[in-house]
């Protein structure tokens, strides 16, 4: 690669990785990790669970690296990956499970130690972020998560969660009214 690779696009090194070259791929994963997990995790509220679905997000990466082609950015493709995966899972529970008993313990493990204010105050707005969230309908919770979490654009999401744009927008715009009917009362 000729630039930097930090400055490198997503979908030059997913072609440079289908080419050989490994650390494209680290750079990648490198890059999503995080937003990924955290992704699976708001979803799923089960850590374990989270971690099983995003380590076979990331297989079905690498089984397709060879068969990938850029007519997604990979970003789009990454996420609707671990979409369809979240269908699959919840086909296969047949409904969504409750929260665990320890979701408020693990709600207070993801603060994030950097953030200015209280441990006590974010732990609180964070707990009722997530109380919130968790009342929308599962379409609406899952446009949130991607366009406030992934920062995805409309059609992205529309293209990851298998609908039109007008689509997103309309379950975006009704679950934000739900969340600000919740969180300011």
């Amino acid at each position: 690669m000729d630039q930097p690779v930090a400055a490198t696009t997503d979908d030059a090194l997913m072609l440079a990785w289908a080419a050989g070259d490994a650390s494209a791929f680290e750079v990648l994963y490198g890059r999503h990790r995080g937003p990924l997990f955290r992704f699976l995790l708001a979803q799923l509220r089960d850590r374990p669970l989270a971690e099983e679905l995003y380590q076979d997000v990331w297989q079905r990466v690498i089984a397709a690296r060879a068969t990938w082609r850029p007519e997604a950015a990979f970003a789009t493709w990454l996420y609707r990956i671990a979409h369809n995966r979240l269908n699959d899972h919840w086909r296969a529970q047949r409904h969504r499970p409750p929260a665990p008993l320890d979701a408020e313990l693990r709600t207070a493990a993801l603060a994030d130690p950097e953030h200015p204010g209280s441990v006590a105050e974010q732990h609180e707005q964070r707990q009722r972020l997530q109380q919130a969230l968790d009342e929308l309908p599962d379409e609406q919770r899952e446009a949130v998560l991607l366009r406030l979490q992934q920062e995805l654009s409309l059609e992205e999401i529309g293209r990851i969660t298998g609908v039109g744009r007008e689509t997103v927008k309309s379950r975006l715009r009704y679950a934000l009214d739900k969340l600000r009917a919740r969180l300011n009362p």
